[in-house]
């Protein structure tokens, strides 16, 4: 469980306002375990030729977020990028590593807004959430981190990415689908608890 108190004292009295986020430890399981797939996959089961890294490790961080909350998904995609520099002996490029948490942030805020809807709708929803998020994390913040912090050559490497963007995001978004409308969802939602918001004043 972690719990975070904010104080705010005002003239006429003493407003408090208690934000409260809950994890169950099951939740923390959890976390752990799609942390862990993330590492196998973008770090063992991966081709990774440079500017190229081909592998589906983000769909683990998406799932972390659509079934946990945006706040786990982004621990999860901040947690996995820093220990695999630290596997493979990388320095941590800060571009990367918020590229990895918006994957676990961004399709979990925009859940509100195909969650009540029915397969189709929840499918369409799921694959533009991911598109927008694979447009800002890795044509964006990837390739800054890739030139800023890494010296390659725009130029050089754009088009390369560019289709490697087109051939990986369908394939994360069969992969997250089919994930998310399997028996694993319930599962999850069944043994979990999302960080839980709570505001109070006196």
């Amino acid at each position: 469980m972690v719990t975070t108190l904010f104080f705010l004292t005002h003239y006429g009295g003493v407003f408090i306002m208690q934000k409260k986020q809950t994890w169950n430890v099951k939740t923390l399981v959890f976390m752990a375990l799609l942390i862990a797939m993330h590492l196998v996959l973008t770090r063992v089961l991966v081709i990774d030729l440079g500017a190229y890294r081909i592998s589906v490790g983000s769909v683990t961080t998406i799932l972390a977020g659509l079934w946990l909350g945006p706040v786990a998904g982004g621990v999860c995609g901040f947690c996995a990028d820093i220990i695999g520099c630290f596997m493979k002996g990388y320095a941590v490029n800060p571009f990367i590593t918020v590229a990895a948490i918006l994957w676990g942030v961004l399709p979990a805020l925009a859940k509100p807004f195909f969650a009540n809807r029915k397969k189709t709708g929840k499918t369409v929803g799921i694959c533009v959430s991911i598109v927008v998020t694979a447009v800002l994390s890795s044509l964006v913040l990837t390739t800054a981190g890739l030139v800023i912090m890494l010296g390659y050559n725009f130029y050089a490497i754009m088009p390369g990415r560019l289709v490697q963007f087109a051939i990986m995001i369908p394939v994360y978004c069969v992969l997250t689908c089919l994930l998310y409308f399997s028996p694993l969802t319930a599962m999850v939602a069944g043994n979990t608890s999302p960080a839980v918001l709570k505001n109070k004043t006196v």
